[in-house]
Formats: C-alpha cells, structure tokens, sequence
C-alpha cells in the first residue's frame, strides 16, 4: 500500500504539478494516436512543451513584478494579514500527501466521468490549479469535520474534485466559445463563476460589436494605447509610480535592490513597469505556441480514448482574444479593491492585502468575458466584479479557514470562495464528511445523465431533419428528371 501511494504522489508532484510536461506528454499521446510521422510527434510534443515553457517565463517576469507591487502598495496603504492560529507552511506539512493523492485519484475519476458521459465534454489540463484546487477542497475538509484519516480524507476530496474538474468548463463553455468564436478548447481555470457572472450581468451595457475594445476609437494623439505593450507600460508604470511616492521608502529601497544593488529606485520603477508588459507579450507568445500544437493534437485522445472531448485549459490562452480587455478589468479590478480597501480599513472591519496576481488574472478574465458581451462597458464591470469578489471573499473566508490555512482566502480566485462556502454551508447542515461528496456526487451524475440524454435527442432530431432534406432533394430531382423526359 505505501509504495502505491509513493507513486500516486510521484505522479501528483512530477506530471499533474508540472504543467510543461503534461501538456507534452498529452500532445505526444495525442499524435502518437493518429499515428502521424515520428517527425511530427517529437516536434509537436517539444514544440507544446517549450510553449509552455515561455508562457510560464512570462509568467514569472510579470509576476515576479506583481509581487513586488504588492508589497509596495500595501506598505503605502499600511496592509498586514491579520493574524491566524495556522499557516499554510503548516497545513502541507502534515496535509501535502493527501493533497498528492487526491489529484491522483481525482483525475482519474474525472477521466471516468468524461468517458462515460459523451456531456462531459473537457478534460481539465491546467496543472497548477489542480494543486490549489485540491488544497482548497482538504482545508475545508478537514475545517468542518477535523483532523481526518487519510483513507477518508483522500476519497472524499477526490469525489468532490472530480466532479469540479468535470463541471467547471461546462458552466462557461457557451460562453467561452463568443470569446474565442469557436470550441476547440474550453477553460479550466478557478476565474470561471467570475467570468459567468460577469457574461451575465454584462449583457444589458452595450454591443459587443460596436464597443468591442480592441476596436475603441481614439484621438490621433492617444492612438498609441491601442498597442496594449504601450498601455501596459504607461498605466502599469504611473500605478506603481504613485504607489512609491507613499510606500515606506526602506521597503522600495529594497525591492528596487533586489533587482540591482546600483540602481536608483525610480529607476527601478519605470524599469519594473517595461518588465511587466514584456512578461505578458512572452506569456501570448507562449500561449499561441503550444495552443497550436494541443488543439490539434488533442484530436487524437479525442478520437480514441475520450470520444468527443476536449482540452479545458487556462485562462492566459483567452487573453490574446482581447489584450485590450485585459487591462481594462485589471485596472478596473485593482481600483475597486484598493477603494474597498480603504473602506474596511476606516471601518475596522478587516486589513485587505492587495492579491496583485489575483487582480490580475481575475482581472482579465473579467475583462475579457465582459468584452465579449458587451464591450469595453462589459469589460470594466467585470474587472469591477473581480475587485469585489476578492475583497468580500478575503475579508470573510480568512476566519472560516482559520484553523487550516487561512492565506488561501488571498490566494483566491473566484471559485475558491464558492467551494469554501458550499462545503461550509452542506457541513453545517449534515454534519457528515461523506454529506458533501455524496450529494454532490449524485448531482453530478444526474446533470450529466440528463445532458447527455438531451444532446443525443437533439442529434436524433438533427439527423432526422437532414434525411427528410436529402429526401426532399432526391424528390425534386426525380421531378425534374421526369418533367425533362416528358419534355423530350
């Protein structure tokens, strides 16, 4: 049994934690199943892999300047965490192998559901998230019933992930597919109840058409915002510029040394805003790289092991559809939290810290939905959206994860809020671990049934419609054969 779970964690730890190398591992599998020429496996497969690669070196670039954003915009508006009785250190500590195990077991649960259930139509691939996720799911596990056995913390969790895994890109897919105008791929990321709130509440702002942003008019002489590595830099800079001015000056002093002991920190500054729009052009580069390669390739898993299936993948591979959008819900989403911020400082409610990453991607996924129903319109009010979530989830998830690892409610997208006060409320009304699993289980199984009866009625009809048109058309063809014979 313990060299089972050692190879469940190596799993967990070395293919499902490392992003680069499952995406590679599924592009080779992909093509090696539609049998293409050995030339063409190792250079998609290496091609997917290094897409990857790059869009995480963006990711880095620009994060790693996010987090010294954060840093300084909470010295300048004097946020600290409030303090907690555990940490997250601690919780993996005592917790990481049910974590490890869970996405093992998980995903091959999911793998089964998607088999079984031509509905379930995406395979969740981003790798990263099934680590948060499934952190997520065992703190709250083990916050509403206590310190579990591992042999029934790990089912539990594992039931309730895959069912997440399965579901999460069906709720957005109609969505996503006015975002990206097709459905090749869907999306597996944490944004998703964010992005359907948004695309929901968008809709009555405006025309998607003729308010799109990367189609905004503007005055000759601010026409360079239409570049977004040009906008990025300006508002990105002028943010981080005027948060320095009131940020204690030991703390930039230190952030600007950490990146080179000489230079001036406004320097750094202005240096820092130019790194953070060259990290996101990496990341869509990467991003257009390896979706060439998976989309494709996938084709094959599709065709022989998950019929009809598709790759749910992250939320960076929507942001080349609407870069303009992007910006827009991050700023959107940035200034609403800060004024929040600053309302539940004055009123003594809760010190919010700043989640720049968080803004960010949440942000733009805001942006990006919100744009593809309604416009630029759309596009604020999902950034706006995001800032709120983030703000209201923080200040009320920290207590309820106390006891477990409290930093996640700053860590949070959308998503995790949900999950928190799901599981939460099903624990405070049954208070039984197996409560949450089974009941979410059996809708589970029962949505996808149901879906799945739906959609096979709806290609019967189809298909039925199609027959009576090439029957209609023969008819007419025999007419008119005849009315030219008679004619003869």
């Amino acid at each position: 049994m313990d060299a089972v779970q050692t190879v469940l964690i190596w799993i967990a730890d070395n293919v499902f934690g490392q992003v680069a190398i499952l995406i590679g591992l599924i592009t080779l599998l992909g093509l090696l199943l539609q049998r293409k020429p050995v030339e063409e496996v190792v250079g998609g497969a290496i091609r997917a892999t290094l897409g990857i690669i790059i869009l995480f070196v963006g990711i880095e670039l620009f994060t790693g300047g996010l987090t010294d954003f954060q840093t300084i915009v909470s010295s300048a508006v004097g946020a600290e965490p409030p303090a907690a009785r555990n940490d997250l250190e601690g919780f993996l500590g005592t917790h990481g192998g049910s974590v490890a195990l869970i996405i093992t077991l998980g995903f091959l649960l999911h793998l089964v559901l998607v088999r079984l259930f031509p509905a379930a139509r995406y395979v969740y691939l981003t790798g990263h998230l099934m680590f948060w996720i499934s952190v997520v799911i065992t703190a709250c596990l083990v916050e509403a019933f206590g310190d579990l056995p591992q042999w029934t913390l790990v089912p539990a969790g594992a039931v309730l992930i895959a069912c997440y895994w399965t579901l999460q890109p069906l709720w957005i897919a109609p969505f996503m597919r006015r975002v990206t105008g097709r459905d090749e791929f869907g999306l597996g990321h944490t944004t998703s109840v964010l992005a359907l709130l948004t695309a929901v509440a968008a809709r009555p702002l405006g025309d998607p058409a003729k308010h799109n942003t990367e189609k905004l008019r503007l005055p000759a002489r601010l026409s360079f915002f239409k570049d977004v590595n040009v906008s990025t830099v300006l508002v990105i800079g002028l943010i981080l510029l005027v948060s320095m001015a009131f940020a204690d000056q030991q703390v930039v002093r230190e952030a600007a040394a950490a990146y080179s002991e000489d230079i001036d920190p406004w320097a750094w500054g202005v240096i820092a805003a130019f790194r953070f729009a060259a990290g996101i052009a990496i990341l869509l580069y990467g991003v257009r790289m390896f979706l060439a390669e998976i989309v494709p390739a996938f084709k094959g898993v599709s065709d022989r092991l998950v019929p009809g299936s598709r790759p749910a993948l992250d939320i960076p591979t929507v942001f080349p559809a609407a870069p303009t959008a992007v910006m827009l819900g991050f700023v959107a989403s940035t200034a609403v939290f800060l004024v929040l911020l600053g309302v539940f400082a004055a009123t003594g409610r809760f010190t919010l810290v700043p989640p720049m990453i968080m803004l960010f991607f949440g942000g733009g996924a805001g942006g990006v939905f919100g744009n593809a129903v309604a416009g630029w319109r759309g596009a604020v009010l999902g950034g706006a959206i995001n800032g709120l979530i983030l703000a209201a989830g923080q200040a009320v998830t920290w207590g309820m994860l106390d006891d477990t690892a409290p930093e996640l409610a700053t860590l949070a997208d959308a998503d995790w809020y949900a999950i928190v006060f799901l599981l939460a409320g099903i624990a405070a009304v049954v208070p039984s671990v197996w409560a949450a699993p089974v009941l979410i289980g059996v809708l589970t199984v029962a949505l996808l049934a149901w879906l799945s009866v739906r959609d096979r009625r709806r290609r019967r009809t189809e298909e039925a419609r199609e027959e009576e048109k090439r029957e209609e058309q023969k008819e007419k063809e025999q007419e008119e054969k005849g009315r030219a014979a008679g004619g003869d």
